[in-house]
């Protein structure tokens, strides 16, 4: 007897896709072989003096945000980071977080990941903006978030900081301190606290300094908003960092990583009082400006446009690409204070069949997408023909 299969609906796609990312996080995170408590000062096994392959690009600030936190296939991040040099990209931003870094306790390291992301990428000869948040348990109180972090655990993420800066000297020259933290999902599910960021900024500072000299230490990409005073979910990211100035973190950063998304216009569009636009990055640099803070370089780890007809302020499959040729070109013609402009999102190693895949450059298995072909033609050099 012929039998007959019913086909999975989306929603039951979705849900086990769900299912293999969070059994795959639990084992990526409690099962993985661990470094019996290393010396985290130690010098990392990556060569500084190996051969790297050059980038070829018209646009020395140009990058991507990769997503390799849940890559663990060496040959796949190998693929991935050399897909990022073809497109003529020279930056990397790349999330480590610390609960993988320091998964059982404060002497408990774990850089078996992290080394094979920064060391791929150091031989691809791509320059790594590193973000660092997440707490692992032993860190925070019980039935807190994991992006819960109070002033008692600042000293033990000062203390990882400092150790990450240390074994990547070199390496990893600019590392973001938290991420987004003017929303409260980020904070910890707690109301946003801009001295509490200011105090945070004033533990890692130091320590990562006496590390590493040379490492740029950046305040966290706020996310782009418009919430009032008192809402639940956050601050507007311009109120916010008046405030951090006001709370004197000024002394406690060296550069301002920017989160800065389209929406639905073309990047020259006139910002206005709408944060989701390209030049809203020009009102943040303005901000630093009538705070004294000229002199500081700024770096975009996140922005970009999405073209999923799910996604709220999605643009058509063509103006995607358009927009974002255009974005990277505007930027080096008009931003000299920005070093990097890196798209949000270069891959996602798994399909989630949701808008979030409308964000890459690239498909799971590597096909490049025409924004990658197009962003390629714009950021390769031309080619010298034969004489």
């Amino acid at each position: 007897m012929r039998q007959h299969f019913r086909r999975p609906s989306g929603n039951e796609i979705f849900a086990l896709l769900l299912l293999c990312t969070t059994l795959l996080t639990a084992w990526w995170t409690d099962y993985r072989p661990r470094q019996s408590a290393p010396n985290p000062h130690a010098p990392a096994p990556i060569s500084r003096t190996s051969s790297t392959q050059p980038v070829e690009t018209t646009d020395p600030q140009a990058g991507v945000h990769t997503r390799l936190t849940l890559e663990a296939d060496p040959a796949a991040i190998r693929r991935e980071l050399q897909m990022v040099r073809a497109m003529g990209a020279s930056w990397i931003v790349e999330y480590f977080p610390w609960l993988y870094l320091q998964p059982n306790g404060p002497d408990d390291y774990d850089w078996t990941h992290a080394d094979l992301v920064i060391g791929e990428a150091h031989r691809q000869g791509l320059t790594v903006i590193a973000r660092i948040d997440g707490v692992p348990a032993w860190a925070r109180p019980a039935d807190t978030s994991w992006k819960y972090l109070d002033a008692s655990g600042y000293p033990a993420y000062a203390r990882l900081v400092a150790s990450f800066a240390a074994r990547y000297r070199g390496l990893v020259t600019q590392i973001v301190v938290w991420n987004e933290p003017n929303l409260s999902l980020e904070w910890g599910l707690r109301p946003v606290d801009p001295a509490g960021y200011a105090a945070m900024l004033r533990a890692v500072y130091p320590a990562a300094k006496a590390a590493n000299p040379e490492v740029e230490i950046l305040a966290a990409g706020l996310a782009p908003n418009t919430e009032p005073d008192g809402s639940p979910l956050g601050l507007n990211d311009l109120t916010y960092l008046n405030r951090l100035y006001d709370a004197g973190a000024a002394p406690y950063f060296d550069a301002l990583a920017l989160h800065d998304y389209g929406g639905t216009q073309p990047p020259d569009a006139d910002p206005g009082s709408d944060p989701r636009t390209w030049r809203h990055a020009e009102q943040v640099r303005a901000l630093m400006v009538a705070r004294g803070d000229e002199a500081k370089p700024v770096y975009l780890t996140e922005g970009g446009w999405n073209d999923s007809p799910r996604f709220d302020g999605a643009v058509r499959p063509a103006d995607r690409v358009r927009y974002t040729v255009a974005a990277y070109r505007y930027a080096q013609e008009h931003w000299p204070w920005a070093r990097s402009v890196a798209l949000w999102q270069f891959r996602l190693p798994l399909a989630t069949h949701t808008a979030q895949d409308n964000w890459t450059f690239v498909t799971p298995d590597f096909l490049p997408k025409p924004v990658y072909l197009e962003v390629q033609k714009a950021l390769r050099p031309p080619r010298k023909s034969a004489p």
